[in-house]
C-alpha cells in the first residue's frame, strides 16, 4: 500500500496546485490561440500527453491529474460506481478538434508557440476574477461526483482522456513494451475487492476471468493490484501477452510422439 500513499499525495499536490496549472488543463485556450495563430501551452501539454500515453496509458489520469485528488475526497461522499456514458466525453471532444482545426485554418495556422498563454508569468488564477473560472470547475466535478457517481467528470466530461485513449490503443495495436495491468486468473478468489477499490468502477474481477486488462477507462493507478490478497493482479512494465491454455483434442489419449492411424 506504500504506492497508493505515495500517490494520493501525488494527487492531492497536484489539487492544491491547480489555481496554477488550470489554465494549462483548459479546453478554451487551445482555441483562443488558434484564432490568434498561436499555439497555447494547454494544447501542447495535450499532445504531449497524448505521446505519452504512447507508454504509460493513462496513468497520468491515476498519478498526476489535479482532479483525481478532489475526486479521493468526494468518494467519501458518494460511491456510487458509475457503469455507463462513457461515450458522451466524444461528443465534447470530436466537435472540440473540428472546431480547433478550423480556427487554426482561418488563422492561417499557428505562427508561434506560447507555452505561457494566457497566463501570468506561469500562474493561471493570479487575479481574484480569475477565481470565478476555479471555482467554476470544482463545483462542476464535486457536483457530477455527488450526484451521478465517483469520478463521473473523468467517465463523462474529461476532454483530455480521448487523447490517451487513442495513445493507449495504438499501442494496444503495435504490442510495444509499456506499463499495464496483468493478471493470472489461476490465483483470483474471486472475493470481488479488486472492482470495489477500482476508483473508475470497472469490473476488475470479470477482466480477471476473461483475461482482457487493457480497458479504455482504465488509468492504471494500481489500486486492484495493491489490494488483491492473492496477487492476482500486477501493475507492471511489459509487452501484451496472450497465454493460450492447451486443451486436449477430441478422442485424445495416444501418447505423445506416436502418430495416430
Amino acid at each position: 500500500m506504500k504506492r497508493q500513499r505515495l500517490r494520493k499525495f501525488l494527487v492531492l499536490v497536484s489539487f492544491l496546485l491547480f489555481p496554477i496549472t488550470i489554465y494549462y488543463l483548459s479546453p478554451v485556450l487551445p482555441l483562443q490561440g488558434a484564432l490568434e495563430g498561436v499555439l497555447a501551452g494547454s494544447l501542447m501539454l495535450f499532445g504531449l500527453l497524448f505521446l505519452v500515453s504512447l507508454v504509460v496509458g493513462r496513468a497520468f489520469c491515476g498519478w498526476v491529474c489535479p482532479s483525481a485528488g478532489l475526486h479521493d475526497a468526494t468518494v467519501l461522499g458518494q460511491c456510487k460506481p458509475v457503469t455507463r456514458g462513457h461515450w458522451v466525453k466524444y461528443l465534447i471532444w470530436f466537435p472540440w478538434l473540428v472546431l480547433l482545426a478550423g480556427l487554426a485554418i482561418r488563422s492561417g495556422g499557428f505562427h508561434r508557440a506560447d507555452p505561457l498563454y494566457q497566463t501570468v508569468e506561469g500562474i493561471s488564477i493570479a487575479e481574484p476574477g480569475s477565481y470565478i473560472i476555479y471555482y467554476f470547475f470544482l463545483t462542476l466535478m464535486v457536483g457530477l461526483a455527488l450526484t451521478a457517481g465517483r469520478r463521473s467528470f473523468c467517465h463523462h466530461l474529461c476532454w483530455i482522456a480521448p487523447f490517451m485513449i487513442l495513445g493507449r490503443r495504438l499501442r494496444n495495436l503495435g504490442g510495444w513494451p509499456a506499463l499495464q495491468l496483468t493478471a493470472e486468473e489461476d490465483r483470483c478468489n474471486s472475493c470481488g475487492r479488486c472492482g470495489r477499490e477500482c476508483p473508475m468502477s470497472l469490473d476488475v474481477m470479470g477482466m480477471v476471468k476473461a483475461g482482457g486488462m487493457n480497458k479504455d477507462e482504465c488509468i492504471l493507478c494500481g489500486q486492484c493490484a495493491d489490494t488483491c490478497p492473492k496477487q492476482a493482479v500486477r501493475l507492471e512494465w511489459g509487452t501484451n501477452r496472450r497465454v493460450a491454455k492447451e486443451r486436449p483434442l477430441a478422442g485424445q489419449g495416444v501418447p505423445s510422439g506416436k502418430p495416430r492411424t
